[in-house]
């Protein structure tokens, strides 16, 4: 109902019940068949006022609920942005966790030749070490040797003679 039609029947009710405030001091008044018409009349127009009013209270009634699909609309709305919003963040943590796990598994291969590398340092310094060693000895050995040799020859040049 739009706005024209509800002055239109608010200008309705107003002159009814203007009219009907009158009718009771004119029954007073009249006699016989005049005031027949006149309880006529006031039932007629007793009848057109509760319409009216039925019509206004239909209208209420239907304002309220316009209110309240409007209410309902707006909740939905604001579910529905909530809903895109979460959407949206779950999209942005599934792409985040999905970065580290590439990080996760790079960092593993890493590891893994990390692991390899340090198995191939094991048995390098392991080979050094015997190296050393065997290095150590022959070492060793040839002091040993040319400490005889020179004892040797100490002995045959000075004490030979």
């Amino acid at each position: 109902m739009s706005s024209e039609e509800f002055e239109k029947l608010h200008e309705m009710f107003k002159s009814l019940h203007d009219e009907l405030k009158l009718i009771p001091d004119r029954v007073v008044r009249c006699h016989g068949e005049e005031k027949k018409k006149l309880v006529r009349v006031f039932d007629e127009r007793l009848g057109e006022a509760e319409e009216v009013t039925q019509l206004q209270a239909q209208r209420a009634l239907l304002i309220q609920g316009t209110e309240s699909l409007n209410n309902a609309s707006q909740s939905i709305e604001r579910s529905q942005r909530v809903a895109a919003e979460t959407d949206q963040i779950g999209t942005d943590i599934i792409e985040e966790l999905g970065e580290q796990r590439e990080q996760l598994d790079r960092t593993r291969d890493r590891l893994v030749n990390t692991g390899e590398n340090l198995s191939r340092s094991r048995k390098i310094l392991r080979a050094m070490s015997r190296r050393l060693m065997t290095n150590k000895l022959l070492l060793g050995v040839i002091i040993i040797m040319e400490l005889a040799i020179l004892g040797a020859v100490v002995y045959l040049k000075f004490f030979r003679h």
